[in-house]
């Protein structure tokens, strides 16, 4: 049985004893929950589409979930922080929104801090979160389950799973969840590691066009007053400075106005 972390002073009510069909059911959702994450493929699919397929997969493993989300940290901040989320259901939105930009507590935060699935059954009396928990039973939200999604040590995120009724996610569910949260955690490890490749990409092929350009307004100083390449660039500098204008516009302007007066040259 997976460890996890359950609602302090809240004893646990017994479960109904699932029927061998129930059982054989909840492992066929398992399945094809797993099967559809080990399926996804970022390409040019953005992070939040990819964790919106995981946050869909989770609500089909989990068994007793009315809605379910996917955040992701950005753990290349000094503090990690929640970058981005995907649900499944408005009111997990809303939530989330309540948990991570206002109250800043909540079942997903304290998993990510515990790096253990964290339970609760009551989320209006649960001492963990005294100012989201009455907010959610007004929500007429109840319970809440929250997974780390880890990467060896490395937290990358969370699946939170929430329904209406109290003391939703039993042992079992707890169990299909941490079955479904490894392969969960490779996907959107994957994403992100995906996103930030692009990303630098695209900031090496912008900084290449920048440079392109500065050389060219270097050499249009050089060709008009003779001066060396540090010198052009000086002066490049001196002009940004003066004007407050990033380097690579003054380049621009430069270049745009040198290739205007040679078309006004070749006019007839």
């Amino acid at each position: 049985m997976a460890e996890y972390d359950p609602q302090p002073g809240r004893d646990e009510q017994p479960q109904p004893d699932l029927s061998a069909a129930q059982r054989e059911a909840d492992e066929v959702d398992l399945y094809a929950a797993l099967t559809g994450v080990a399926g996804i493929v970022a390409g040019a699919r953005g992070v939040i589409a990819v964790l919106g397929d995981v946050a869909k997969f989770a609500h089909q493993a989990i068994p007793g979930v009315d809605g379910a989300g996917v955040t992701l940290i950005d753990a290349g901040e000094p503090t990690p922080s929640v970058a981005t989320w995907a649900v499944t259901a408005e009111f997990v939105e809303e939530i989330d929104k309540v948990q991570y930009l206002d109250v800043h507590e909540g079942p997903c935060i304290t998993c990510m801090q515990s790096r253990r699935p964290t339970v609760s059954g009551s989320m209006g009396s649960d001492s963990r979160w005294p100012r989201l928990g009455g907010r959610l039973a007004r929500m007429g939200v109840h319970s809440a389950l929250a997974m780390p999604l880890l990467i060896g040590d490395q937290v990358v995120g969370a699946i939170n799973t929430y329904a209406y009724r109290r003391d939703a996610f039993s042992e079992h569910a707890v169990e299909l969840s941490s079955q479904f949260a490894g392969p969960a955690a490779v996907s959107v490890y994957n994403a992100q590691l995906l996103a930030g490749a692009q990303e630098r990409t695209a900031q090496l092929q912008r900084a290449l066009g920048n440079r392109a350009v500065i050389d060219q307004a270097i050499g249009i100083i050089r060709s008009r007053s003779g001066a060396s390449a540090a010198e052009a660039f000086d002066r490049l500098t001196q002009i940004s400075q003066s004007e407050n204008v990033k380097l690579v516009v003054v380049a621009e302007r430069l270049v745009e106005e040198a290739a205007r007066r040679a078309r006004a040259r070749q006019s007839p």
